[in-house]
């Protein structure tokens, strides 16, 4: 609670922001006889000093002419003296100084036992930029921000309707992190908003410093290398799925919008899918899906069939792989091994470096190393071919989270192709299978539509993108249950 007298309330903030070099702390005497004492605090930069100024500071100073000491003078001073339309009142002392810390200014009057919290939220921002992850050749070119509030501004100005709802909390014990939950009442399954906002309040953490620190606190599973919470940096995409009744978790100070629930076919779709003909799009995505078998796949049955079952390559390509082979000292698995940790070192050396310098890195890197293992006799060419068509295809899936799970799972699959060949190979498969089947967020199987759809329309945005006119409802949302 706050104290009538100023003074009192003064020593509690003065303690709040001891050694506080950036702190603005001003206390003021206004009215035709200066007989009112007000204190204004603020953090320097943090906040919008000509707002200040000019809304605030000029109009307790300049326009406000106080007669007398009772209630209707401080309405008029709150009225009138503040310009600014966005303020609120506190009666909690600590709960301001909070508001303080999040950029906004605290206004304290003598005989008024409230604090006046106002809007003057100024700290430096990046704007709105270009998508570096998620490109899309034809689609908005926007991306989100670290300002929660452009961040809700973006995915508002797309879904201009009073029933887009967007319920804000604060997360993180020292960071007081801006959490806003945004979903499309009416559309929205309650049963899945209420398990958002239930895992989001249990969250018990000293700070939320990005987005990816409440993922893992809300998804369904802890040890699965496959992400169950989708993030995104396209405001179009974000708008796309609270339309269909998934729920937007944005996170002040992130640039990645999070959302949920999600399926493995939401990792395939691009925003690019929607705003080209399905014909094509359907082709596309066949790709996507097979890139992505692919990538964890690929090594492990080259593995498996040049160790155990070489009968099942062609006579004069059996030839050639074994003349190629002839000169090379090491075993099969050690090749395959040798070479996807050098390509995953130049991967995240590519990643790590100016994106100017990254890319040819990656490039020039891969051919040089390459060449080099080839002449030096300690990799067959083959290898360095399988190794190259399983990045290939990693690149082809639209989603980074899930090329990470891929990345991983794959020396699983070589491992057990290693030991027991094809059956190991096929063994692997269907244990990625199985692990897939097993997962669900927040209540949602995670292979859905290909499994638990309840008919055919269903499965019109999973390998094959229907029509647009023909996709209605999803299981995510209220028209199907």
């Amino acid at each position: 609670m706050l104290d009538k007298a100023i003074d009192k309330n003064i020593e509690i903030v003065n303690s709040a922001f001891e050694d506080w070099g950036d702190i603005v702390k001003r206390k003021l005497y206004i009215g035709e006889n200066k007989d009112r004492a007000v204190f204004i605090c603020y953090i320097d930069d943090m906040a919008n000093r000509t707002l200040i100024e000019g809304s605030v500071l000029k109009g307790l100073m300049v326009g406000i002419r106080l007669t007398d000491t009772s209630d209707y003078s401080i309405s008029s001073l709150l009225d009138g003296g503040i310009t600014t339309a966005d303020i609120k009142y506190s009666d909690n002392i600590y709960e301001a100084i909070d508001e303080v810390m999040a950029g906004n200014s605290m206004l304290l009057i003598d005989g008024y036992d409230k604090a006046v919290v106002i809007s003057t939220k100024g700290f430096p921002k990046r704007g709105v930029d270009k998508p570096e992850n998620e490109i899309a050749v034809q689609g908005p070119k926007e991306a989100f921000a670290e300002s929660i509030r452009i961040n809700t501004v973006l995915i508002r100005r797309r879904i201009r309707d009073t029933n887009l709802k967007c319920k804000q909390m604060k997360i993180g014990r020292r960071s007081k992190t801006d959490i806003a939950v945004m979903y499309l009442k009416g559309t929205v399954r309650e049963d899945i908003l209420a398990e958002v906002i239930k895992r989001l309040e249990n969250v018990d953490i000293d700070a939320v410093l990005d987005s990816g620190y409440i993922e893992q606190y809300i998804e369904d599973s802890k040890t699965s290398p496959f992400p169950l919470v989708q993030l995104t940096e396209r405001p179009d995409k974000a708008a796309a799925e609270i339309l269909e009744g998934r729920v937007a978790v944005v996170v002040d100070n992130s640039p990645f919008v999070m959302l949920v629930p999600v399926v493995l076919a939401s990792f395939y779709q691009a925003s690019e899918d929607y705003y080209q003909r399905w014909e094509i799009m359907s082709f596309v995505r066949i790709i996507r899906y097979l890139a992505g078998f692919f990538a964890f796949a690929l090594p492990g049955l080259y593995i498996a069939v040049t160790l155990y079952q070489p009968s099942m390559i062609a006579g004069e390509l059996a030839f050639k792989l074994a003349g190629a082979r002839a000169t090379v000292p090491i075993p099969t698995i050690a090749e395959v091994i040798f070479m996807e940790l050098a390509f995953e070192a130049l991967r995240e050396a590519g990643i790590r470096l100016p994106s100017s310098v990254g890319s040819t890195l990656g490039i020039v890197g891969g051919i040089i190393i390459g060449q080099a293992a080839v002449e030096a006799g300690l990799v067959s060419p083959m290898v360095v071919i399988i190794v190259a068509l399983t990045g290939i295809c990693s690149f082809a899936v639209p989603n980074i989270a899930l090329v990470s799970a891929y990345r991983l799972v794959k020396y699983i699959v070589i491992a057990l192709s290693a030991v027991l060949g094809l059956f190991g190979w096929f063994l692997g498969v269907i244990l990625v299978i199985t692990h897939l089947c097993s997962l669900k967020s927040f209540g949602i199987p995670y292979i859905y539509p290909f499994a638990a759809a309840k008919g055919v329309k269903e499965l019109r945005d999973s390998i094959i993108r229907a029509p647009l006119n023909k996709m209605k409802q999803t299981i995510f949302n209220k028209g199907r249950r």
